[in-house]
């Protein structure tokens, strides 16, 4: 009998391998904070990102990627619903589990797992996907998100908004050598629990999303990563005192974060350069944590036949523009890295084609073969990964509360205010974002091309929103 289960087993187990490999698996992979300050993107010279580089020899690197909001929240939830904030009215900070609650269009919405759940995947998924790990409950098997942003110390290093009388608000932010160990690292748990299923069996086509949390802050990371990068030669970014001159009120209402470090702050009191220590310190480490993922996958049965998708939530500024923090769309908040690796296409390409994070969702739908559920929002990038250098029609959308928006394009980029006030930038020319040439005639008839891509009309913000960041999105959106 024992003899007959055994001839029986090995053609189902041939089958299910089979099944296995009709359809590509996906590894998804989430950065928490990451700019460009990556090897392979050159936004700061010392960067230290081999893995992250690799991949990107690998596959097609998208060197103008913007997210849909410059917040984690209302970033993650476009990209796992595929639906735009101004069509969700998730603008600000939310539970996951309310992510459908605000109105019929993201209540119909199907997430991203769950679509592939229905041709068949199975779905895993640790760490931070959407805000909060998965509170949505969307993925088949979820290992956890241990101490968020934690190990932290009992006492702050390096910054606190409590010590100051003019801070309003709360924040992670600091910095500085903790703990002793990798291993007590949240992304070093992640990267481990990730390895073990890619070396399991799987008897169908999986998707296998990894959110690491570095270089979120607080950015803390043990004392080798920071001995990587020796203070006395720390490059910091450029910076304009006068930078705000020609910007709007209304601009630098919205882009406030006032219970962020100030770069005038960090130069009066000489914590620039370790600030950005910091920073490439939770970088590198978070590079190294890929780069186990990226091996075991090399190593293991799928291989060949894998889309290994990264990307971060948003960007970060770190210094420029007088603030260290997400928040703003200025291009520092909005652009990310997005790298997309596929079984038999291009590799070692770059497109600067102005894409966006919510254009994951039909990209991966249509590389896996699975068809689109229903009305979704953003473009699929498979004509782009057949030839980078196409012509692209589409501009990348990004918005922050309702009326304000950014719309990117290859060269330019608009954003304009609820009050209808505007800064318009060369980003060739003016990649700092120093001039606002909103002012001058010679750009309208530009300009007016790119307000189309502005919605007309814009979803109530969800009364699930959790987190008002500063005196404008308190006013316009009191608690409830």
């Amino acid at each position: 009998m024992k003899k007959q289960l055994a001839v029986l087993t090995i053609p189902l187990l041939m089958c299910g391998q089979l099944v296995a490999r009709e359809k590509p698996n996906v590894v998804f992979i989430a950065i928490d904070d990451l700019n460009d300050w990556v090897g392979c993107m050159g936004g700061h010279p010392q960067a230290l990102t081999p893995n992250i580089d690799r991949l990107a020899s690998r596959g097609i690197l998208f060197t103008n990627a913007h997210c849909q909001a410059p917040i984690c929240g209302p970033s993650r939830a476009s990209i796992m619903t595929g639906v735009l904030p101004s069509n969700s009215g998730n603008y600000l900070q939310l539970n996951d589990r309310d992510i459908k609650k605000s109105n019929p269009r993201v209540a119909n919405a199907v997430f991203l797992p769950d679509h592939f759940e229905k041709h068949g995947y199975k779905t895993m998924a640790v760490g931070k996907i959407y805000h909060n790990g998965d509170g949505a409950e969307s993925f088949d098997e979820y290992g956890g998100i241990f101490e968020k942003f934690g190990p932290k110390p009992e006492k702050r290093f390096r910054y606190d908004p409590a010590w100051f009388e003019d801070k309003t608000g709360n924040t992670q932010t600091d910095w500085g050598a903790y703990p002793a160990e990798d291993s007590l690292m949240p992304d070093f748990k992640y990267s481990a629990w990730a390895v073990e299923k890619l070396q399991e069996n799987h008897d169908r086509p999986f998707f296998l999303a990894v959110g690491f949390v570095r270089p979120h802050v607080p950015w803390y990371v043990p004392q080798k990563w920071f001995d990587m990068f020796p203070i006395d030669n720390i490059v910091t970014p450029p910076y304009n005192p006068h930078d705000y001159d020609d910007i709007p009120e209304m601009g630098k209402r919205v882009n406030h974060a006032p219970m962020m470090p100030a770069t005038e702050w960090l130069i009066e009191t000489g914590q620039w350069k370790d600030m950005v220590q910091a920073y490439l310190a939770c970088v590198a480490f978070v590079d190294a944590q890929i780069g186990k993922v990226l091996d075991a996958l090399d190593k293991s049965d799928y291989a060949d036949n894998t889309i290994v998708i990264l990307w971060s939530d948003h960007g970060y500024h770190m210094g420029e523009k007088n603030r260290v923090a997400k928040q703003s769309l200025w291009d520092r908040s909005t652009r990310t890295p997005l790298i997309i690796k596929t079984p038999s296409g291009l590799s070692n390409r770059t497109c600067n084609a102005p894409v966006q994070l919510i254009d994951m969702y039909p990209t991966l739908s249509e590389l896996c073969g699975l068809g689109t559920p229903g009305d979704i929002d953003g473009n699929s990038l498979v004509p782009l990964l057949k030839n980078p250098q196409k012509r692209w029609k589409h501009y990348a959308l990004v918005q922050y509360g309702e009326g304000n928006a950014a719309v990117v394009g290859t060269k330019y980029r608009l954003i304009q205010y609820e009050d209808g006030s505007q800064e318009f930038y060369n980003m060739k020319k003016d990649p700092d974002e120093w001039t606002n040439l909103a002012g001058r005639k010679k750009y309208l008839s530009k300009i007016r091309r790119m307000q189309k891509a502005i919605p007309a009309h814009w979803a109530a913000c969800s009364k699930y929103s959790v987190y008002p960041f500063n005196e404008y999105f308190r006013t316009k959106y009191p608690e409830k």
